[in-house]
């Protein structure tokens, strides 16, 4: 992959890491946004988020997530070293499935979050996010023992994400095997190279993400994009990437999680492995779910016209500050703003509160995200 020089037109910055795909979103139109390091697609040419959203609820589309880092861990007992790191308990799934989970400093905070394929006992490959890929392969490198080695990959292989009801369509029209169960992958040979075909994603839509070698990222991409006309699969890119999760309460790491804030603050106590006899960052979570966090990860739902943002100042109906909004954003499905916001622990589902937007006080409601029903686990 390349580094962007200055050319505004062509989406490329100075610094910023580019896709192997750049020039297909150049030439569909596509308005880039820098985000990790990387120059990405926000919004495509005659779409937009909008209309990008609704095709991903509706039918079908395609993101390139190729800024997603890759980290291989290889070596004996890979498994179980990455095991003694991470939150999660790998011990849980078998070969050929994947596992969200997360790595954590010593106090508790979140270096990052990430999915887990575990691909042998001595073989799992990471999908940390963009900006954080470096660190964690850092810290997981200097904790390996001698015979586990840590490989950063992060621009060796591109991501593609076809997500939406008509996924299993599209990646069948285009030779690509579907039906395997949620969270579970399957290696493959197509088009000349092995590639993995993940049924995973960030929208909660049935989909599914296809990692392989960067520089076959073009010829997957026309491929399926041939394979998807029919279906009328739409280029999507991360404005609605980031409305789709937010709809399903999908955490961001740098605003619902982050080193400040714990898992057990994010209500991610089930991507944790209390049972395990240690992780990085075991004691202080243990204590804090003793104790009970100072604050809590909700959702929050406008009952009129406010529209929330990163940062607002969520109150109580008296005007004290309760909380503050991690992520906020109209929903397209719902036709309403809505939000993630750390409050203090004593509200419940149900109440009543005010968010302050630009000097305006908005009402809304807390409530349990998902803000829809999800459709991840959807028969084919």
């Amino acid at each position: 992959m390349k580094r962007g020089k200055p050319d505004a037109a062509s989406g490329l910055a100075p610094g910023l890491k580019i896709s192997p795909l750049h020039s297909q979103h150049v030439a569909a139109g596509a308005k880039f946004a820098a985000f990790g390091g990387w120059s990405m697609p926000l919004e495509y040419a005659g779409a937009g988020i909008l209309a990008e959203h609704i095709a991903v609820r509706s039918a079908v589309g395609i993101f390139d997530v190729s800024h997603l880092g890759k980290a291989a861990v290889i070596g004996t007992g890979a498994a179980d070293f990455v095991n003694r790191c991470l939150t999660n308990d790998l011990g849980k799934i078998s070969p050929g499935q994947a596992q969200y989970t997360l790595l954590c400093s010593d106090d508790g905070g979140v270096v990052d979050d990430m999915i887990a394929y575990l691909r042998a006992a001595d073989d799992v490959l990471l999908i940390p996010n963009a900006a954080n890929c470096e660190r964690v392969v850092d810290l997981l490198a200097a904790a390996a023992p001698a015979d586990v080695t840590v490989a950063n990959q992060h621009e060796e292989f591109a991501i593609l994400a076809v997500q939406g009801t008509e996924s299993d369509e599209v990646l069948t029209a285009a030779g690509f095997p579907v039906g395997h169960d949620y969270m579970s992958f399957v290696v493959v040979q197509h088009v000349g190279t092995f590639m993995t075909v993940c049924r995973t994603g960030y929208t909660g839509e049935r989909g599914y993400e296809l990692i392989m070698p960067a520089d076959a990222a073009v010829g997957v991409w026309e491929m399926l994009a041939d394979a998807g006309a029919p279906y009328g699969l739409q280029p999507a890119g991360l404005g609605a990437r980031d409305t789709l999760r937010t709809e399903m309460g999908y955490p961001l790491h740098g605003q619902d999680l982050s080193p400040e804030i714990t898992p057990v603050q994010a209500r991610l106590g089930w991507a944790v492995g209390w049972k395990k006899e240690s992780f990085i960052g075991d004691a202080a979570l243990r204590a804090e779910k003793e104790r009970g966090p100072h604050r809590i990860l909700r959702g929050l739902k406008a009952t009129g016209r406010g529209i929330p943002r990163p940062g607002m100042i969520v109150r109580d109906p008296d005007g004290d500050q309760v909380g503050s909004v991690t992520s906020g954003t109209y929903s397209p499905t719902e036709k309403t703003g809505i939000a993630l916001a750390l409050l203090k622990p004593d509200l419940a589902d149900g109440d009543g509160v005010i968010v302050d937007i630009r000097g305006r006080h908005e009402p809304f409601v807390i409530m349990k995200p998902p803000f829809v029903t999800p459709g991840v686990r959807d028969p084919s």
